[in-house]
């Protein structure tokens, strides 16, 4: 495998990472807009896909192999707490 295929399978790996991330980010600006006013979307983007990242690279390691649903399971779940986390430090 050469170099910009690795790097279309890692930019693969991480997609549904940032996906879930910005879309969560951006659905908890829309219902929870007065309470998370302190923080922009991307602070909140960055922080979930992050979470979400940690969970799929975890996920690869106990599961041995990608695409798993526990793991897609988990990398929701890690994104959730994060945004809830940031929103109860926020108040």
């Amino acid at each position: 495998m050469d170099i910009l295929g690795a790097l279309w399978h890692l930019l693969n790996f991480f997609a549904p990472a940032w996906v879930v991330g910005s879309l969560a980010a951006a659905l908890a600006k829309v219902f929870w807009r007065s309470e998370l006013q302190g923080l922009t979307w991307l602070k909140l983007a960055v922080r979930a896909s992050l979470a979400c990242a940690a969970a799929l690279v975890v996920g690869m390691v106990v599961e041995g192999r990608d695409g798993r649903m526990s793991t897609y399971l988990v990398m929701v779940l890690a994104c959730a707490a994060t945004l809830w986390w940031s929103l109860r430090r926020l108040r």
